[in-house]
Order: C-alpha cells, then sequence, then structure tokens
C-alpha cells in the first residue's frame, strides 16, 4: 500500500468537512428564502391594512358609462372584480333605484335601503 494516501479515518474528517459545509449552505439558503417569504407576507399585511374599506353602496354601468345598469350592495359578489362599477352614497344609491335602475336580484340592495316602490 502507499504510504503517501490518506487514512479511512482522515477520509472520514474530510467528509464530515464536506457535508458540514454543504449543510451550512443549505441551510443558509433556506434561512434566505424564509426571509423573503417573511417579507412578502408582511408587505401583503400592510397592504391590506392600508386598503381603503369598500364602498357601502355601489352602481354598476354599462359599456357606455352614462347607461347605469344596477345598485348594488359594495360587497357584492357579482361585482366584486368588476370594473365597471361606482362608489355611491346612500341617497344616489336611493336616488338610481327612485330612477328605475334596477336593483341586483343577488345582494338585493333595494331591501337594505328600505326602497319600496
Amino acid at each position: 500500500m502507499n504510504d503517501n494516501a490518506p487514512s479511512r479515518l482522515d477520509l472520514l474528517h474530510f467528509a464530515r468537512r464536506v457535508v458540514v459545509q454543504q449543510a451550512t449552505a443549505a441551510v443558509a439558503q433556506l434561512d434566505r428564502w424564509i426571509a423573503e417569504e417573511e417579507r412578502r407576507a408582511a408587505e401583503h399585511r400592510q397592504g391590506e391594512e392600508m386598503r381603503p374599506p369598500p364602498p357601502e353602496w355601489v352602481v354598476e354601468r354599462g359599456l357606455q358609462k352614462t347607461n347605469t345598469v344596477a345598485v348594488h350592495l359594495g360587497d357584492c359578489w357579482t361585482v366584486r372584480k368588476s370594473t365597471r362599477c361606482v362608489g355611491v352614497t346612500r341617497d344616489q344609491a336611493i336616488e338610481a333605484l327612485r330612477r328605475q335602475v334596477p336593483a341586483c336580484t343577488h345582494c338585493r340592495p333595494d331591501t337594505e335601503l328600505g326602497f319600496l316602490e
């Protein structure tokens, strides 16, 4: 056998150093990923806190902005993502109903407003 060859014990110590080095690098990478995800979650939370509350009443407009299609409650699921809705005051919602703008059949703003024809 060659006298210059490393012993089994030297090889095991070398293997341990390599594993420790790789594990340390992997843990550091995981820590960076965790920190990035925590930062994103904090930004999301902050954005939610800063978001203004939804309007109480919403008027849905048609393709032409002068056409009013329906009156909704502010949290109506049918217009949640719509870009054709405008927040209005209670009085404006009642006035729209008086002008024969239909009330949403899902959220029933006319009932909530106490508007009876």
